[in-house]
């Protein structure tokens, strides 16, 4: 009975941080050269990636009378054999895009990579394209967004506005934007390969999810890679290519000397390097664009790793856009054995400068999926926020090692969560809470940066993130951060290979020629002594074994560098259905 009062009261308690942001009355950004007031040029609306508008006739006073002004459909559907969901799992169908809008046009892209142009008042579809991409591989259909370019004014071509945009089947293409057909006089009749210059790709092993950073006659992309299959896969090389012909203009890859050149016919961009496949953001001004790097593959083991590997993974870094000629690198994991990847570029802003009073800095902020906020210098990549090395848990399988410190920026709040404790495990019944105790006592958990281990290991923060590619947003008017984080424990283990593949429960495979398909519950990680198995840590009725909430809402104030107010969002209603992990991925958009 008391159990049951105690928890009816929680229920009436909000948890957060109850607060307000010191709001400058009036206050705006200064105005954006780079995108029309009422348009959303990029990702973030601008290359700065902080997802603000400057409109003002939405505002506090009547954004609850908010009406549905129209509904379209793309006409792009799930096909058989493809599902709906929320993993990186192969065959996966979602709608991840972020709209581009310039002028009266709305852009979107679908999950087979169609690309729809709609009338941004009316709703009345003008133009769909559908590249028919090859989609019989095991892969992830989204696309998070297209790029827009308008090219020079003396400059010949039949397309001068386009829209570039990613194909699931590694290619991209370049449409015409009034009237959605290729552009001829880009690669080959509209498309360029990306395989180019990677060597063997199997298919679904290398496609581009996120929209291009298109800048400065430059269309800047990285890829996307199958995490955990195996070492050596296609190089995670950062391109730029020239947005009217398609050519080539340089490759940024880190197994190279020197990092940033031109690869020839023939060349083999080094494989399996850290590559980055989420949203990049920039500084034209600077000339500079900020890439956001993942780990060499594979995640959980890093035994294998070579010297560049080790320099690049989980680090945000500092590219000339013109040339490739890396500026500067900082990283926010070190020796990643927990799928640590910046997923999103960092989010541009100008700070107070605490040592030059009236004076501001050129800083960026980058978020983490361990909910850290990095802000840096963006010339230089030195901290303005303090950073600190502190000492983690050790004790990682054979051939491999943990890193003794890790980087925590301690300058800024967070949004990480406290380490999990037994008493604060939850459950929707006391029987599946007394469950997740007793599976809490036998795992291996040490808290944050835990090695994954032969004995099941809880990973938390964990690879779905507090932060994912969602990234945060920025009200430069008010120096304020906004994110949403979530809050879900992992669980991982690690099998020697022999015994696993000797068994027949995973397919044998030498690292030559094609891979053979996996429909077992393990990563494979080829190449590694060991196998691993990988799932979020959920109860015998599909909710999370750590207490609610999942997920929070915080603002940071990067005046006072502390957290102005923080909610929590999302709900607890998913015993009575087959729960996926509950995640937010949107990211809020913050206007005046």
């Amino acid at each position: 009975m008391l159990a049951i009062v105690v928890g009816a009261a929680s229920l009436f308690q909000a948890p957060g941080v109850q607060g307000e942001a010191a709001l400058a009355n009036g206050a705006a950004a200064p105005a954006d050269a780079d995108v029309a007031d009422e348009d959303w040029t990029f990702y973030g609306r601008t290359p700065k990636g902080e997802r603000y508008s400057p409109l003002a006739q939405i505002n506090p006073g009547n954004v609850a009378q908010l009406k549905v002004a129209w509904q379209a459909q793309t006409g792009d559907t799930m096909r058989p054999g493809e599902d709906q969901g929320g993993t990186d799992a192969g065959h996966e169908f979602n709608f991840e895009d972020t709209p581009t809008k310039v002028g009266d046009t709305l852009y979107v892209c679908t999950g087979h990579s169609w690309v729809v142009a709609f009338d941004a008042k009316t709703g009345q579809k003008k133009w769909s394209f559908n590249p028919k991409a090859d989609t019989d591989a095991d892969v992830y259909l989204a696309c998070r967004g297209v790029a827009y370019y308008e090219a020079p004014a003396n400059v010949a071509t039949d397309c001068p506005k386009r829209i570039i945009a990613p194909v699931l089947d590694a290619r991209v293409m370049a449409l015409n934007a009034d009237t959605g057909k290729p552009c001829e006089d880009f690669g080959e009749h509209g498309f360029i390969s990306l395989t180019q210059y990677l060597g063997h790709v199997q298919k679904g092993f290398h496609f581009v999810t996120s929209p291009p950073l298109v800048v400065h006659d430059r269309v800047i992309l990285g890829g996307w890679v199958w995490d955990n299959q195996a070492e050596h896969e296609p190089s995670g090389a950062i391109r730029a290519f020239n947005p009217i012909t398609g050519a080539i203009e340089w490759a940024w890859d880190v197994g190279h000397t020197p990092h940033n050149f031109k690869p020839g016919p023939g060349e083999e961009l080094t494989r399996g390097t850290p590559n980055a496949w989420g949203v990049y953001t920039a500084d034209p001004a600077l000339n500079l664009v900020y890439l956001p790097m993942g780990n060499a593959t594979p995640d959980y083991y890093g035994g294998h790793r070579r010297p560049f590997d080790e320099e690049y993974s989980s680090a945000v870094v500092a590219l000339d856009i013109s040339t490739g000629e890396e500026r500067w690198h900082f990283q926010t994991t070190h020796h990643d054995l927990w799928d640590m990847d910046l997923s999103i570029g960092p989010s541009r802003v100008d700070v107070p400068d605490p040592a030059n009073a009236g004076q501001t800095v050129p800083a960026l902020v980058q978020t983490n999926k361990r909910g850290e906020f990095f802000m840096l210098d963006r010339r230089t990549g030195t901290p303005i926020a303090k950073v600190e090395e502190k000492p983690v848990p050790q004790g990682a399988v054979a051939g491999d090692y943990s890193a003794p410190t890790q980087p925590y920026s301690t300058g800024l709040p967070s949004v990480t969560p406290a380490d999990l404790t037994e008493n604060h495990l939850w459950g929707a019944t006391p029987f599946d809470q007394l469950l997740c105790r007793i599976q809490f006592k036998s795992f291996n958990y040490r808290g944050q940066f835990t090695p994954p281990g032969l004995k099941t290991t809880i990973v938390y923060p964990a690879s779905d993130g507090v932060i994912d590619w969602m990234g945060a947003s920025i009200d430069p008017a008010n120096k304020l951060v906004i994110a949403n984080a979530n809050y879900i424990p992992f669980i991982v283990q690690m099998l020697p290979r022999e015994p696993v593949e000797q068994a027949g429960k995973l397919p044998s495979w030498d690292g030559k020629g094609e891979q053979p398909p996996n429909t077992s519950p393990y990563t494979p990680q080829y190449g590694t002594p060991f196998v691993a198995t990988v799932h979020p840590w959920l109860n015998a009725v599909g909710v999370p074994c750590n207490s609610p909430p999942w997920g929070t809402l915080t603002a940071i104030d990067l005046k006072t560098r502390s957290i102005a107010w923080q909610h929590p969002i999302g709900t607890t209603a998913t015993p009575a259905r087959s729960a996926p992990t509950p995640t937010c991925r949107s990211t809020p958009v913050f206007s005046t």
